[in-house]
């Protein structure tokens, strides 16, 4: 089954590769969406796929990259067809 989820990553995520590791992990996973950051510090999160991969991708949110250092993730359920079909880095 495919579902989507939008999630706010809000710590020390920007300027630690933070979008580009996500990305990498999207791709190892299967999973479409995309990654930016915000004005305010946090990266936003759109991830679509299988409910492992999409489990498993929001896991990795959890903690990110080795440099980072998350403090809240807050996850929206989304509509899966508004991924695209690759993820991207925004």
């Amino acid at each position: 089954m495919k579902r989507a989820i939008h999630c706010l990553v809000s710590g020390h995520v920007q300027g630690v590769f933070f979008r580009a590791s996500a990305s990498e992990r999207a791709h190892e996973l299967g999973v479409s969406g995309w990654a930016r950051n915000l004005p305010d510090g946090r990266v936003e999160v759109l991830a679509a796929g299988e409910d492992d991969a999409v489990d498993a991708f929001r896991e990795w949110l959890g903690h990110g990259p080795s440099a980072a250092r998350v403090d809240r993730v807050e996850e929206t359920a989304a509509n899966p067809g508004d991924a695209p079909p690759e993820f991207e880095v925004r």
